[in-house]
């Protein structure tokens, strides 16, 4: 009999993508977490993982295995549920692209808390590759944020274009837009989470503009504080909007971004109904029309 804690280590491991990560996450030594795969092993009569010195990778058989220790473990989760009488809340992981407004996510959220308050809500920040990993592993429910090209969305929540973020007082924050060559000399800062830094990068070069960068932060809060503050300017999602930066569009910068939900079937199947995502989603859909 293939025992839960046994299906949990293999889980791990796959999550993890070593041995000693995922002894880590399971509150176990690594040798004891590697004498469970190897008794999981044994009971399936073939390895799992191909193992060397820099990584751990699934054999056929463990691939096989991922989707059915997935679901098998789902169901301990629900029969756990039920025994404690916690049928009601339906858990919901969500990731967010970090290039989403804190404000809008935060209204995105109270107004799913609002439509179901016994909802239980996990929100996972960061960067939209890294979260598109952790959904195809079954480690979240669905992924929001700008849709890559060879992704399928299952809700579209709008459209923006991108415009130059100028501090209110620039001498080109009254323009509605701006030529590439009125912004040479100026001085810019990067936004290294940008969808579209590699290009924008092309973009300038091709017009002869080489700005001194005065900051490449990874905190979109802060980037936004910086223009502000009268430091830089950079470009931005139009959803950047806010008190003390003027939006000017770059005249021949064609590039957009489609905000959308990224799921699976089998995550749909659960929370495709749910009033807290159909609220998150309108919420949003609402701030990027204006």
């Amino acid at each position: 009999m293939i025992e839960r804690y046994l299906v949990r280590y293999f889980i791990a491991v796959v999550d993890q993508g070593s041995f000693s990560r995922a002894a880590t996450t399971m509150h176990v030594s690594q040798p004891t977490l590697s004498a469970g795969i190897a008794k999981l092993e044994r009971l399936m009569g073939t390895p799992l993982f191909n193992r060397d010195n820099r990584r751990v990778e699934l054999t056929g058989a463990g691939a096989h295995l991922v989707e059915h220790a997935r679901a098998i473990e789902r169901a301990f989760a629900e029969a756990e549920r039920v025994g404690s009488g916690d049928v009601a809340a339906q858990l919901l992981r969500i990731g967010i692209a970090s290039t989403l407004p804190s404000a809008m996510v935060g209204a995105g959220i109270a107004a799913a808390r609002q439509a179901d308050p016994d909802a239980r809500i996990e929100v996972l920040d960061g960067r939209m590759r890294d979260l598109l990993q952790r959904l195809d592993r079954g480690r979240l429910d669905a992924v929001i944020g700008p849709v890559p090209p060879s992704r399928e969305m299952e809700r579209e929540i709008g459209h923006e274009d991108y415009a130059m973020a100028l501090p209110a007082t620039h001498h080109l924050a009254g323009r509605s837009s701006v030529a590439p060559a009125e912004l040479s000399g100026e001085t810019m800062l990067v936004r290294r989470q940008c969808e579209v830094l590699a290009e924008t990068s092309r973009f300038f070069t091709g017009h002869g503009v080489r700005p001194f960068m005065a900051s490449r932060t990874d905190d979109e809060e802060r980037a936004l504080q910086l223009v502000a503050a009268g430091l830089a300017i950079t470009l931005v999602p139009r959803c950047y909007a806010r008190e003390g930066i003027a939006l000017a569009r770059l005249e021949a910068f064609e590039a957009e971004r489609t905000i959308g939900l990224i799921s699976d079937a089998e995550a749909m199947a659960r929370i495709g109904r749910s009033p807290a995502l159909t609220a998150l989603c309108d919420r949003l859909r609402e701030v990027l029309s204006g």
